[in-house]
């Protein structure tokens, strides 16, 4: 396949911020290309090589690929590092100083799809010493034989700053209807993401043997589920109320969730957002490994304890481990406990479709003789009373939690949805003037004073899932130290967009943008109504939204959590309608 229908196709969806316009575009595309490169083209779509979970990227160091432009174009290296300053992005240097090259008089590789993945999959692949010089040869050999458009898309995949402003969910609109004609297809295609997290996967499936097979797709060990949220509450009475009067109540933990993948002799971890992280805690795969099972799949969370007492560590304690190198002095320094809460799997049989209190039984069963201090399961009471619910929370308080979790017994695990079967209560949620939320970055304005040459404040925003967009609720310039301004202009400035973002829906103005990618923890005093900002808006009142007031940075950046998995507009609207109910005693008035 000729790589060219796919730059026209980046390029078009570029111009515009239409998802109906992105995902005809990529409808159009889809049904061009042959069905035995219809995954490789997915992933490409997504700016990926492989799945999350294989952990595969370029490795191509910025210097490295600026050299491959001088190289490919004729120019010096200072003349093209003069465009990067000018431009801010390796593929749109590329793009301009490429227009000006050389024609080369021989005849050229010819520019297919096959080609360009291969190589950007040996590039990925291209390891130890002297790597960076071979990743620089293949890098060049693209560069040689491509267009200025071409070459622009080629090193904006390689950098990891392919910005097309589209979802996972886009993705699967455009695969029902490219190949079913019919978009309400979509829910199978999900369901098969859910439990295979591989995009490339389902569509291949869906091109070559149809939506039936699709819908058989199953579980498998080392393939990550997609995990299960659950919406918030305030009170105990509530939560017994979406319980239908039986809850099971657990501790919740402040930790890191992970996904336990055991089998015969191997043991995987992967986090809430489908990564790899098994090499962050060598002692809990060890650890894992006594598990009574011959093949499970399990969830947990993994919280960092003071090794003198047990007592149990808040998050940042457990960042330290995100490490490449040290692990032994990692695991001496900050041990950690794994507490877990479900079994998803168990010896070649799919957990999910049984009852929680069924899958509570299996997993206490399974673990019970593999307790060796480092893995446990998390403490469960069963309640009736609300009473009952906030005495076991106040213990887990007590005990260095954030709440309790409260879940309905008769619920099956629903891979990849947020929804009432299960419930979180924590702590600050019970206060009408403190409530933590997390919520994607999706702009900034320019910092003032000292704070000039980074960013002032950040623009941020809840997740709609009903529209797949993001909607502004807050601006927050508070609660950031000079380590958080730096790390914030570092880590944004990866995803600077030129135009609002396609997925964010806002009415504020700011000199920056970003991809929605980025999550972080806010407190607000309270939450109010806003002519300016478009969470909720009109559901509340007509044309006013809702906002946060006072918003502050907790100094927690959310990177366990997607963007699809912030706090959503429904959770802020219920949050405000609660806070008017608890002020006035009355529902909020139109």
């Amino acid at each position: 396949m000729d790589f060219k229908p796919l730059v026209e196709t980046f390029a078009e969806m570029e111009q515009t911020s239409s998802r109906i316009a992105l995902t005809d575009y990529l409808v159009s595309l889809l049904k061009k290309t042959p069905p035995d490169l219809i995954d490789k083209v997915t992933y490409l779509i997504q700016g990926k090589l492989y799945p999350d979970y294989e952990g595969i990227e370029m490795g191509l160091a910025e210097k490295m690929a600026l050299r491959a432009i001088a190289s490919s174009s004729g120019k010096n290296l200072s003349a093209v590092e003069k465009v990067y300053r000018e431009t801010g992005d390796i593929g749109d240097t590329a793009g301009k100083v490429m227009v000006s090259k050389a024609q080369s008089t021989l005849v050229s590789e010819a520019m297919t799809v096959e080609r360009v993945y291969s190589t950007f999959d040996r590039i990925a692949r291209t390891t130890g010493q002297g790597s960076q010089e071979t990743k620089l040869r293949h890098v060049s050999s693209l560069l040689n034989d491509s267009t200025p458009e071409e070459g622009r898309y080629i090193m904006k995949f390689v950098m990891g700053a392919l910005r097309l402003g589209i979802a996972d969910y886009t993705v699967l609109d455009a695969l029902a209807i490219a190949f079913t004609g019919d978009k309400a297809n979509r829910e199978a295609l999900e369901n098969a993401y859910n439990v295979s997290s591989d995009l490339g996967t389902v569509a291949r499936l869906l091109a070559t043997k149809g939506l039936a097979a699709v819908k058989a797709m199953q579980v498998t060990l080392f393939k990550p589920i997609r995990p299960m949220l659950a919406e918030r509450v305030t009170t105990a009475e509530e939560a017994l109320e979406r319980m239908e009067g039986k809850a099971a109540v657990e501790y919740k933990l402040d930790g890191e969730r992970v996904q336990v993948h055991k089998g015969k002799d191997r043991v995987e971890l992967f986090s809430r957002r489908l990564e790899k992280i098994t090499s962050h805690y060598p002692d809990v795969t060890k650890a894992a490994m006594g598990i009574k099972a011959k093949e499970a799949i399990m969830e947990g969370e993994v919280v960092a304890i003071n090794a003198q007492t047990g007592e149990y560590l808040p998050f940042q304690e457990l960042m330290h481990r995100r490490r490449k190198y040290g692990f032994e002095e990692a695991m001496e320094a900050y041990p950690v406990v794994i507490n877990f809460f479900d079994v998803l799997y168990l010896d070649g049989k799919n957990k999910m479709p049984l009852p929680y209190e069924e899958r509570r039984e299996l997993l206490e069963k399974v673990l019970m003789g593999a307790r060796d201090g480092m893995i446990k399961v998390v403490p469960q009471k069963i309640a009736t009373k609300p009473e009952q619910v906030d005495r076991f929370m106040n213990q887990a308080i007590e005990d260095g939690c954030e709440g309790v979790m409260v879940k309905l017994p008769q619920s099956i695990y629903r891979a990849g949805s947020r929804e009432y079967l299960w419930v979180k209560l924590k702590r600050e949620y019970r206060s009408e003037l403190a409530d933590t939320l997390d919520l994607v970055v999706v702009g900034a304005l320019h910092g003032r004073g000292r704070r000039v040459g980074k960013y002032g404040a950040l623009l941020l925003a809840a997740y709609d899932k009903s529209e797949d967009v993001f909607k502004s609720v807050s601006k927050v310039g508070t609660g950031f130290t000079d380590e958080h301004l730096d790390q914030f202009y570092r880590e944004l400035e990866k995803h600077v967009v030129h135009q609002k973002h396609a997925r964010v829906d806002t009415g504020m103005d700011m000199d920056v943008w970003f991809e929605p990618v980025m999550v972080i923890e806010v407190i607000a005093s309270e939450i109010t109504l806003s002519p300016s900002h478009t969470a909720a808006k009109n559901l509340i009142r007509e044309g006013y939204g809702l906002a946060l007031r006072f918003p502050k940075f907790t100094g927690r950046i959310r990177d366990d959590k997607d963007p699809e998995a912030a706090t959503t507009v429904e959770e802020v609207a219920t949050m405000y309608k609660r806070q008017v109910r608890v002020r006035t005693g009355a529902p909020p008035a139109d």
